[in-house]
């Protein structure tokens, strides 16, 4: 949304820094059953060329369907409550993070949000790579009994 010409002096005012008040972000955005999306930061909203953020917030004991986002990748901030993350084929992988964890899914990963908690919401802040709202559901039944995958990070592994 910069009108900012090269080498002239931007007016900050008009061209710096956006608050989105909490009470006033978007739900107008494409919807995966069992969960609520809400934008925050869009280029319509706020002037933002690379990333879209937004709220997710899942009822107790739901389920998201299965879906992915294309070619963009995502990161989940957990604010509260439990989430329960499958992903794979056939969903067939399993991870679980709470308040205060962050989540990374690559492009193109089907994936579903479970709310692990059957007595309060799962609230997150969702933050993704670029502006087109990307959701494809996807028909994935899931299998039985997924495969429960511990964080391991490559960057310091432990000695062992």
């Amino acid at each position: 949304m910069s009108t900012v010409e090269p080498g002239a002096t931007p007016d900050w005012r008009t061209e710096g820094v956006r608050v989105v008040p909490g009470d006033a972000l978007d739900p107008n955005t494409p919807q995966t059953p069992g969960m609520h999306r809400a934008a925050a930061v869009t280029q319509a909203r706020t002037g933002s060329h690379k990333l879209w953020a937004g709220t997710v917030t899942i009822h107790p004991g739901a389920r998201t369907g299965a879906h992915h986002h294309g070619e963009l990748e995502s990161v989940i901030y957990v604010i509260r409550g439990r989430a329960r993350m499958r992903w794979g084929v056939n969903l067939e992988f399993t991870a679980e993070a709470g308040a205060g964890s962050f989540i990374f899914v690559p492009p193109f990963v089907p994936h579903q949000e479970i709310n692990a908690l059957d007595d309060q919401p799962l609230e997150c802040v969702v933050i993704r790579s670029g502006q087109e709202p990307v959701v494809v559901n996807l028909d994935i039944a899931g299998i039985a009994e997924p495969e429960t995958v511990p964080w391991v990070d490559p960057a310091h592994p432990t000695v062992g």
